[in-house]
């Protein structure tokens, strides 16, 4: 399992994209009503199991991986994980789901052979699921979006590592087999791969979120003497910002390409309505109003696939794609927005109901927003970099 993107071809992949959506179509969609949920409104992990199981006898199970190891490039995987989107369950379903996937992604980058045959193995087979623990409580002023904040301490006691600190909104901690955790050393910033669960790892609390399309939900967890073995450490002490992003910018984009797909299939169910639905005398897509909203639907769509699209060229050539992927990452979730809101303004009293999953998408799109990254941040970073590159051309002059 290299994780290197050497790609499958233009061909293959539009092969697997196929497979992949009709899958999710024909397969995954009906299970959209299906009532095993948790009291946070999240799939159970029965239902979860029984979706990867019919993903793995369709041959659609971690689509984004090859058989042979090979990881799509970050282009050939747009388009498969837009696919994955068209329904909340399908990136559950097809394991290419946050935080899954970018884990994936980090460990196939730069794990030594050990970790990827211990950790990294059992997520791509769908046998396990995983949780990245690096944001931690705001009330302590801790790491936010700022990871450079970070309050959670290692330290070498023998061969083993020992981890103190808080974290929270870590998606998918209760029920993960995986965990990667971020702690600062005197070094600077380090990244451990451990079992999960551990006692020293405690949930305290998983709040009740706008968002019920990830298992386990977006837990607080306090870290109490954590012991890791040092062979269980992410390359070297003070390397752990450079993985960091190493996984950021491919994981940040991939979220584009989900969620672009379930607003495609969003604009698909309000334009279905907007052509049945008669009122004043003609289908609602003849009042002008209405058409109109599905005319920008159609335009923000396309301008987020183009962005996605140019900004995974981006990570492909070899770039690190920070400025890219904010970029992406802003343009995209702010476009959905305006598209998962038509959808629900235009379906009326229907689009706030769970009759169709519009009222779950323009959730989902909303927490999108800020997850990864809220637009402000990613926007000041874009404004620093413009004050940095002004600097510099002035100068040389």
């Amino acid at each position: 399992m290299s994780g290197s993107g050497e790609g499958a071809g233009p061909e293959l992949t539009a092969e697997i994209a196929a497979k992949v959506e009709a899958f999710v179509r024909d397969v995954v969609a009906p299970y959209e009503k299906d009532p095993r949920r948790d009291h946070h409104d999240c799939p159970s992990e029965e239902l979860v199991a029984e979706l990867k199981d019919k993903a793995r006898a369709a041959g659609v199970l971690t689509p984004h991986i090859l058989p042979d190891g090979r990881h799509l490039t970050q282009r050939e995987t747009a388009v498969v994980l837009r696919a994955s989107g068209l329904s909340p369950l399908g990136p559950l379903a097809l394991n290419t789901a946050a935080p899954d996937e970018g884990n994936m992604y980090l460990l196939g980058k730069v794990g030594s052979a050990a970790i990827k045959e211990r950790f990294l193995k059992p997520l791509v087979e769908g046998r396990a699921r995983s949780a990245f623990f690096m944001t931690e409580p705001a009330d302590e002023n801790g790491a936010g979006s700022d990871p450079s904040m970070m309050l959670t301490t290692c330290h070498l006691d023998g061969n083993h590592w020992v981890i103190n600190g808080r974290k929270a909104f870590i998606t998918g901690a209760e029920g993960a087999q995986v965990g990667i955790v971020m702690a600062k050393s005197e070094d600077g910033a380090c990244m451990f791969l451990v079992d999960l669960p551990d006692p020293a790892i405690r949930i305290e609390h998983v709040p009740n979120t706008i968002d019920s399309s990830m298992p386990g939900g977006h837990a607080v967890v306090a870290i109490e003497n954590l012991r890791v073995p040092a062979d269980q450490m992410l390359g070297q002490s003070g390397e752990g910002f450079r993985y960091a992003q190493v996984r950021l910018a491919p994981a940040r984009l991939s979220h584009c390409m989900r969620w672009l797909g379930a607003c495609i299939r969003a604009n698909e169910i309000a334009t279905d309505y907007a052509n049945r639905r008669m009122a004043f005398g003609k289908a609602l897509i003849d009042h002008e109003g209405v058409g109109f909203m599905l005319a920008e639907n159609l335009i923000d769509l396309k301008q987020s696939e183009l962005i996605i699209d140019w900004c995974a060229d981006v990570l492909d050539a070899g770039e690190a794609g920070g400025t890219e992927s904010s970029m992406a990452k802003v343009a995209v979730s702010e476009a959905l927005m305006r598209v998962a809101d038509r959808c629900v303004q235009m379906m009326g009293g229907q689009g706030v109901t769970a009759n169709t999953i519009v009222e779950q998408v323009f959730r989902e799109i909303r927490a999108f927003r800020i997850y990864d990254g809220p637009t402000e941040v990613h926007k000041w970073s874009l404004a620093k970099k413009i004050k940095r590159d002004w600097k510099a051309a002035h100068e040389q002059h």
